[in-house]
């Protein structure tokens, strides 16, 4: 069957498309329209559709909409429940439902000849279940947790995988949700909420869990599979801050707190769902799922011998799980994905035609990988544009900024390309072969999903990875999945004795991940980067801004 996923209702709008089983695209919105997380989760912009995702993932595999066999939208308004009714403070939560319900409507218009008639709803939280328990490896028997800020009604799913079918074990109705409770600090905080949790994980680094007392009566679980979480009295536990003003120690002590009782949760959880499966696999997804120190203790104390989480765990992932989950309901055996660089890519010619256009100074060098390499061993920054774009939020070496991570200075000078606050870490990228000599935490980690306790040895050799706690988010690279990338690592490695490189997205606060060509040339031209390696070119900073350089013929090197 061929069956085109799409996100749409609340935020991260994304569309997937999948065949006889197989993930064969899937993209954000978000990269096509330059809009961070494609819209705001509002009940106005529910209507907004991933129509340029959805168009692209057609093109890509030479379909029109009326040879679909298949769409789902992963929410069912026929489970919903008016906000009021679940304790929700959401009233314009009804045009949200209105709209889902029309979604087919929509759909026929967004991709003309597309018969309304074929849309399915599909549940989100099985949606999410379905994108972690059919897209991991080596997961036929395996669990599944679920958590985000809301569903239809609900903000939890546990549930097991067995074979191709997934089986509901216990959901947990709102208002109590883990995924709201975090939001609503991160916007009592003085960041955005549902975009900027992720800053308040990395500002809990910083502070000491003295409120955990506090926040334990309005957060805990329940025994029985479910949690207790709502009604925090944030003004109570620490002033707001506002967004341009400086954090304090009790910002950063509030946000350890409620990252404190989050993992305390999270374990509850976990173990309930073991001891009802005692399966060896764990799945995650949710938008919880990508607190990275939340799943490392996940995977450290947890019964699970195993823990995998979705790379594209947020909304945007449920594009994907809507597909796989009919996928598997019609016959068609799902397909682990075999990683998450399923986006846009543009061949050697189209990029030099690219490059031409825009009329830089490029050089093609017999090697990018090493010139790449010798740049960094120079300390300069680089823009790394290559292959297909990666769905979900991590840059994975394919749209990514890298850097010698033996400078401390580096996180600094990163920070401040990207235009971010100074508390937050960068990533290293090591050949998966070597990660165990620096890094201990979950093995393979090839989507940045979880944190590593630095080897204490590492720590004085690579500064600028290792966070305030001694941790690093790392991703392992597997040279047979990533070749060009393996490649640059050991020529750095060679030149430098250090088997690591600085790895974070390719865009500046604010703003989406660069996607296509264009995208890469406005970041770089916009941004102190020293070397732009986009395929096999290279634009060298001096060059581009140098008054009297002349562009060379992007086909053949200067």
């Amino acid at each position: 069957m061929r069956i085109l996923g799409i996100n749409a209702l609340f935020h991260d709008p994304a569309a997937a498309l999948v065949i006889d089983g197989r993930t064969v695209a899937a993209a954000e919105e978000e990269r096509f329209s330059r809009r961070k997380h494609g819209k705001r989760p509002l009940p106005f912009s529910a209507w907004e559709l991933p129509e340029r995702a959805a168009a692209w993932c057609l093109k890509r595999a030479g379909l029109r909409p009326q040879d679909l066999d298949a769409v789902t939208y992963s929410f069912d308004p026929r489970l919903a429940r008016p906000a009021e009714d679940m304790g929700l403070d959401d009233p314009w939560d009804h045009l949200r439902l209105t709209y889902a319900r029309e979604a087919p409507g929509f759909l026929r218009t967004a991709l003309p000849g597309l018969d309304p008639g074929i849309v399915r709803f599909v549940p989100h939280h099985m949606a999410h279940a379905a994108s972690s328990a059919f897209a991991a490896p080596d997961a036929e028997n395996s669990s599944v947790l679920v958590l985000d800020g809301r569903g239809e009604r609900a903000s939890h799913l546990a549930a097991r995988r067995v074979g191709d079918r997934l089986e509901q074990l216990h959901a947990q109705d709102l208002p109590h949700s883990l995924g709201l409770v975090y939001e609503e600090l991160t916007e009592h905080l003085g960041f955005l909420r549902s975009s900027d949790e992720f800053k308040v994980m990395a500002l809990a680094s910083h502070g000491r869990p003295r409120m955990l007392a506090e926040l334990r009566r309005h957060v805990y679980p329940t025994g029985d599979g479910g949690f207790h979480a709502t009604g925090v009295p944030w003004p109570e536990l620490c002033a707001p801050r506002g967004p341009d003003e400086p954090w304090t120690q009790d910002h950063a002590d509030v946000a350890a707190s409620a990252q404190a009782v989050l993992e305390e949760t999270l374990l509850d959880l976990v173990r309930w769902l073991h001891g009802r499966t005692h399966d060896q696999v764990l799945t995650l997804a949710g938008g919880v799922a990508l607190n990275c120190v939340a799943n490392s203790r996940i995977a450290r104390e947890g019964p699970f011998a195993r823990v995998w989480v979705q790379p594209a765990a947020g909304d945007a992932g449920t594009a994907l799980g809507g597909a796989l989950l009919l996928s598997a309901v019609e016959g068609d055996a799902p397909q682990p994905m075999a990683g998450a660089d399923l986006g846009r890519e543009w061949s050697d010619a189209e990029l030099g035609a690219w490059l031409k256009t825009a009329a830089v100074p490029v050089e093609r060098p017999p090697d990018i990988a090493a010139t790449v390499a010798r740049a960094l061993a120079d300390n300069g920054i680089v823009a790394w544009f290559q292959g297909r774009s990666e769905y979900g939020p991590r840059a994975l070496g394919h749209r990514s900024l890298l850097a010698h991570p033996g400078h401390a200075g580096n996180l600094e000078r990163l920070n401040d390309v990207k235009g971010r606050e100074q508390f937050r870490p960068v990533a290293p990228m090591v050949l998966a072969g070597r990660a165990a000599e620096l890094f201990d935490g979950p093995l393979p980690s090839p989507y940045m999903l979880f944190v590593h306790e630095v080897a204490p040895a590492w720590r004085d050799r690579i500064p600028a990875v290792v966070h305030v706690d001694g941790t690093a988010r790392i991703q392992t690279v597997d040279p047979d999945r990533e070749p060009l990338v393996a490649r640059m690592l050991g020529e750095f490695e060679r030149l430098t004795g250090l088997p690591v490189v600085v790895n974070t997205s390719l865009n500046t606060a604010g703003r989406p991940m660069v996607d296509d060509p264009r995208d890469a040339l406005e970041c770089f031209g916009s941004s102190p980067v020293d070397l732009l390696a986009i395929g096999p070119y290279a634009i060298r900073r001096g060059d581009l801004f140098r008054t009297d350089s002349r562009s060379a013929d992007a086909g053949g090197p200067r």
